[in-house]
């Protein structure tokens, strides 16, 4: 099966509020509404499950390496000089998450800004953009089941709330009876499986194939992610939706010391910029812990059916186009 992938004229991206229509100015007030309703229902969630909300970081010496993740497709990243020291925009707050759970939350979640600066011939898939946000959430002693247990109510729990709630938004968006309450225990797949099958196109073609939300596991990755080094496999996951793909990455994490800096050494990343990490992890402070985090724009973008996950936001980020707001 070959799949044509989704490709977006320029002059029908996402555009700034002031160039919109009176109809799409409707439709980007509908989609506010749905934003609004997922914001609420997941946070609502999460604090009801014993969940401590903490405040994102925007800078910081040590964020998400994205290397070596083969889907990564970062143009440049900002760092900047501030009291004599160099730091960079958050990509995402995975280090934050390993220590904070450790350390003083067990069970945590962040509504985390990420800054990946995407290539500009991204524009155009519909699913990048340069800015977005991560429901970014972490549980001490949790293992992957845990996480497909927890990710799979809370979705099930938000599109019947919105179903019922939300009727008129999701009628004006086509959505209302497109839009189906997934089933819990959602078909899980291994990357391996899906290379064979589909061939190094697999996200895509994945994502073209399903009509509901499934989990691929075996997905090599970043230092943080659980390896097995007897078998080579990965004790990680993303959850994919249908035209948008991954919406959801996560992973059990390394905690070993051992494991961390011989992973670190091997995959060529900068220690200096994770010493922290390694210092409490040599110290026997890391626990062991399992998590993710979910990206709000293309979940919302799945919920309103928008051809462009910018849609979502009321100033889009747009790869290779850079507005006043």
């Amino acid at each position: 099966m070959k799949t044509v992938q989704q490709t977006i004229p320029a002059s029908e991206l996402p555009k700034p509020l002031d160039q919109l229509t009176e109809s799409e100015i409707e439709r980007k007030a509908c989609i506010g509404k749905v934003m609004t309703y997922t914001l609420r229902n997941l946070t609502n969630k999460f604090v009801d499950s014993g969940f401590q909300w903490l405040l994102p970081v925007a800078l910081s010496q040590s964020t998400d390496p994205l290397w070596p993740d083969p889907g990564a497709s970062i143009e440049k990243r900002i760092e900047v000089d501030i009291y004599g020291h160099q730091v960079r925009t958050t990509a995402s707050m995975i280090i934050h998450k390993l220590i904070a759970s450790s350390l003083v939350y067990p069970k945590l979640f962040i509504l985390s800004p990420n800054i990946r600066i995407e290539k500009a011939e991204r524009a155009q898939t519909g699913k990048h953009i340069y800015e977005f946000t991560q429901l970014d959430f972490e549980v001490q002693n949790a293992t992957s089941k845990d996480i497909f247990a927890l990710v799979e109510d809370a979705l099930i729990g938000l599109v019947s709330g919105l179903k019922c709630d939300m009727k008129s938004e999701l009628t004006a968006l086509c959505r209302c009876d497109a839009l189906q309450v997934p089933k819990k225990g959602f078909k899980i797949y291994d990357k391996e499986d899906l290379e064979a099958e589909y061939g190094a196109n697999w996200e895509a073609e994945l994502a073209s194939a399903i009509k509901d939300p499934v989990w691929v596991t075996n997905i090599p990755r970043e230092f943080y992610d659980f390896e097995d080094f007897g078998t080579g496999k990965w004790d990680n996951y993303d959850l994919f939706l249908p035209q948008f793909g991954e919406v959801l990455s996560g992973a059990k994490r390394e905690w070993e010391y051992s494991k961390i800096f011989k992973k670190i050494e091997r995959d060529g990343v900068r220690k200096e910029n994770y010493s922290l990490l390694i210092k409490l992890a040599k110290e026997g402070k890391i626990k062991p812990s399992a998590g993710a985090g979910i990206g709000i724009e293309r979940l919302v973008g799945w919920i309103a059916g928008v051809r462009h996950i910018a849609e979502t936001q009321p100033f889009p980020r747009v790869p290779g186009r850079v507005h006043q707001l």
